[in-house]
């Protein structure tokens, strides 16, 4: 590691807990290691204390990141690669104490495999409108949460009764294929297009449970062209992938809610894959709706990205890029 800088300074925190320090420390001090790295800090261990050394600023933020942990582990939370990263950037951001905010009881999702906490302050926005509002756009590029945390909010509310099914859809419009040139039957046609949905249920519930309820119909993953001619009561109904239906399917897509329903609409409006010329669903949608009461809206960006940190700075190249012409004869802009 680089030598600190001739303002560092140190200071000292201790955990009363031992049982929790190995937790908090991570294999091989990995967790440490991740802190250090990302804020430019030194931390060496003796017993059941800490010294972190290192510019005054590093030095608060790796303070607020470890107490934030550490409380979490209180808790009975996991704490993993990412929710370093989360405390390192609530700690840079907010401050002392901030992590632990986010990551109270309150905006905690507990589902049969996991308790699920924000990782920014705009995933916890994201909950709160998710649980106060009947219907939430999630807005952003990828990697920031918005289909994950819309399924881990439904499942919450399957388990706790507040809901009678979990809906979850998305139009089956990716890359330039269509259906019918896919082979196998309507099920493996579909499948590919909501496997992601799919793997985030996976994440929530044993799979036992998850085809004793899609038997059942608790849980249905149908493209949006099933979703015609329905009205969806008592159901958190997600729309996946907004950003590829037509102005039409979206409008249909949102008339469908129904009594004691929720809906939650995610997408990211530089992933486009509609026909050249052809208006978003998801862009009509936010400019038609954006003074309906009721109606919240979380808007992320590659600050909120939870994924590798690579991500992060992948996405920011891509929005950095000057927009180039359309690729010859295709009439589509390259990605």
């Amino acid at each position: 590691m680089s030598s600190l800088p001739a303002t560092a300074t140190p200071i000292h925190l201790e955990f009363p807990d031992n049982a929790l320090l190995a937790l908090l420390y991570g294999e091989h001090d990995a967790h440490l290691g991740r802190i250090e790295k990302a804020l430019g800090v030194r931390i060496v261990s003796r017993g059941n204390q800490l010294v972190v050394t290192g510019e005054p600023a590093a030095v608060g933020a790796a303070r607020s990141a470890l107490e934030a942990l550490y409380r979490r582990l209180e808790k009975g939370m996991a704490v993993e690669a990412g929710e370093v990263d989360a405390a390192i950037r609530l700690g840079i951001d907010a401050a002392p104490g901030g992590g632990q905010s986010l990551w109270s009881d309150e905006l905690t999702i507990r589902t049969r495999k996991r308790a699920i906490s924000p990782r920014s302050p705009m995933q916890a926005e994201y909950i709160r409108a998710l649980r106060t509002h009947s219907l939430v756009f999630g807005l952003g590029p990828a990697g920031t949460g918005k289909t994950y945390l819309a399924v881990a909010c439904a499942v919450d509310r399957l388990i706790a009764g507040e809901v009678d099914r979990i809906i979850l859809s998305r139009p089956a419009v990716e890359a330039g294929e269509r259906l019918g040139f896919l082979p196998g039957d309507l099920r493996e046609k579909v499948d590919p297009y909501l496997r992601p949905l799919y793997d985030a249920l996976h994440d929530m519930l044993p799979s036992d449970q998850i085809a004793k309820r899609m038997a059942s119909g608790e849980i249905e993953v149908a493209p949006l062209a099933f979703m015609r001619g329905r009205t969806l009561a008592n159901a958190f109904v997600i729309l996946d992938e907004a950003q590829n239906t037509t102005p039409s399917q979206m409008k249909m897509f949102l008339t469908r809610l129904g009594a004691d329903a929720r809906m939650a609409v995610t997408g990211d409006l530089s992933q486009i894959d509609l026909p050249s010329g052809t208006l978003s669903g998801l862009t009509d949608a936010i400019e038609t709706l954006a003074d309906v009461e009721g109606i919240g809206f979380a808007r992320f960006t590659d600050a909120d990205v939870v994924r590798h940190p690579l991500v992060a700075r992948i996405v920011r190249a891509y929005d950095a890029r000057p927009a180039r012409p359309p690729a010859a004869g295709t009439g589509r802009y390259p990605r």
